[in-house]
């Protein structure tokens, strides 16, 4: 397909750097003058690689008077005035802070550089009296009110979450910092703050509570990130290259690209919100990749997950109220708030009769993404060998050689440390939970996250097959409660093949508690 040059804004957190790029730019500029024109002080909490910091850019822009970026945008048509405002930015998530004093040097670098354009006064000898004492003088000298825009609040409290000596002496200095906002609301014609999370949020910003967070409000849930809407609009001529690339039709590739990158929700009615840093990539690179969840490791979620002793399968679909998964927390015990926050969980039901929301993976890239970096944790392999395994499994399944199939599990199980081996049925149950999720990613594999439904579901060309597992138990137990729990109804109408496999496992045997199995073939 012959067309113009797509310059796509990967790795561009500027504005101004892309759009004088003329980088690819999805409008958000209604919501953005919405937003500047209709809050006070506000708290935006989105993922990592959402589009944050170039939301922070704009709004630097527009109240720095930029008119001429705008061109073509909304943002031209709506605002008329164009006032310019001293702008006060600060980006925490420029420096790691491994200790307090490299947060006190960050903080103090850059009200250096606000006091040579302001000015300072001796007497201000603490950072809140500094910055207190800038954003007065900055007001005086412009005869305007200041904006102050904050991104990233909350990485320094995060990069010493396992610290907890130093996290009471990052969270002091944040403190100082920022305690002199509310008394200077005069002064100041926005505040605007990001993060990943609402981490500490309310002890920092305690005295700030006209602190509106916007982070769950149907208005702004699409202020970052990609929509269905804009994909299908702004973004079609990509579409169609992606299509051509991957000999795909141009429905295909929709498809392809909900499925891996698509399914965030931030609020109870908000739209499909694809992941902006995903989608980009795979358009610059013409390849439905995990662009993603490669950016970073989720180390210490894994960690929090162990602690907790968290059920790792309700990851499929957690109910939850609000207060539990979008709540502050002084220090990271809970895995559920952080997981949503940093976007390894979204929205993807509500229940308001009940004010329950549903939480789940929101789309393949992640599932598999957060799966491979769980299997190491749980069975002491490494990844790679872990990817053998399953594509093995999934081969011998193809071909419908099932006693291969299970041979390979036994071989899995047999390679896991002895000291790994747990006689709990979770145990187990988590072990397969993992390997057929990762099978998910390659054909249809249905986890068992409901009662009626047998424990591992496998739709394959030719054949359907379905799973019970005991512990301790046998395999004719397992085959007869897939009969009396009717695990097979959902599935009679299907003209493929019917295999029940009904798998045991003996905490009493020495080989590494490995699996014997039987299997009945029904034909519909």
């Amino acid at each position: 397909m012959k067309g113009t040059f797509r310059r796509y804004p990967i790795g561009i957190q500027n504005f101004e750097d892309l759009r004088n790029n003329n980088c690819v730019y999805i409008d958000k500029t209604e919501l953005i003058y919405h937003l500047a024109n209709s809050t006070k002080a506000c708290f935006l909490s989105r993922p990592r690689r959402f589009g944050k910091s170039l939301l922070v850019s704009t709004l630097e822009a527009y109240f720095s008077g930029k008119k001429d970026l705008f061109k073509g945008l909304m943002m031209e048509q709506l605002e008329k005035d164009w006032t310019v405002y001293p702008v006060l930015h600060i980006d925490f998530s420029i420096s790691k802070y491994m200790d307090a004093g490299m947060l006190r040097s960050a903080i103090n670098n850059r009200l250096v550089e606000w006091e040579r354009i302001y000015g300072c006064d001796t007497s201000e000898d603490t950072f809140s009296l500094r910055l207190k004492g800038i954003i007065k003088r900055a007001y005086e000298q412009s005869g305007r009110q200041v904006v102050l825009l904050v991104d990233e609040y909350d990485s320094p409290m995060l990069d010493s979450n396992n610290n907890e000596e130093l996290q009471a002496e990052i969270r002091g200095i944040m403190r100082d910092f920022f305690s002199p906002l509310k008394a200077q609301g005069e002064y100041l014609r926005f505040l605007f703050l990001t993060g990943i999370s609402k981490f500490s949020q309310m002890s920092i910003f305690s005295e700030l509570n006209n602190l509106q967070n916007i982070s769950m409000q149907d208005a702004y849930s699409a202020i970052c990130g990609i929509t269905e809407n804009e994909l299908r609009t702004q973004l079609e001529e990509d579409i169609r290259r992606m299509a051509e690339a991957n000999s795909e039709t141009y429905d295909e590739a929709c498809i392809h690209l909900k499925q891996q990158y698509d399914g965030y929700h931030f609020s109870k009615k908000c739209e499909d919100v694809y992941n902006p840093f995903s989608l980009f990539n795979a358009f610059a690179q013409k390849s439905y990749e995990n662009f993603w969840f490669s950016t970073g490791t989720p180390t210490f979620l894994i960690d929090i997950l162990q602690q907790s002793d968290f059920d790792i399968r309700q990851l499929d679909g957690i109910s939850a109220t609000a207060e539990q998964f979008d709540a502050p927390t002084n220090v990271i015990t809970d895995p559920l708030p952080v997981l949503y926050q940093s976007g390894y969980l979204t929205i993807k039901e509500y229940d308001r009769d009940f004010q329950i929301y549903t939480l789940a993976y929101p789309n393949k890239e992640v599932r598999k993404g957060f799966i491979e970096s769980l299997m190491p944790a749980y069975v002491h392999l490494p990844a790679r060998e872990n990817t053998f395994y399953v594509v093995s499994f999934i081969k011998d399944l193809r071909v419908g050689n099932l006693e291969q199939c299970m041979e390979r599990i036994k071989s899995f199980f047999a390679s896991i440390p002895n000291d790994m081996n747990n006689k709990e049925e979770k145990h187990y149950q988590t072990i397969f939970y993992l390997l057929f999720r990762l099978m998910g990613q390659y054909v249809d594999a249905e986890v068992k996250s409901a009662v009626g439904r047998a424990d591992v579901v496998i739709k394959m060309q030719e054949a359907i097959y379905v799973f019970e597992f005991k512990l301790d138990g046998s395999v004719d137990e397992a085959l007869r409660q897939i009969d009396e729990k009717g695990y097979l109804i959902p599935y009679q109408a299907d003209r493929r093949e019917l295999i029940k496999v009904g798998v045991e496992f003996s905490a009493k045997k020495i080989e590494n508690h490995l699996p014997s199995y039987t299997n009945r073939t029904l034909y519909c």
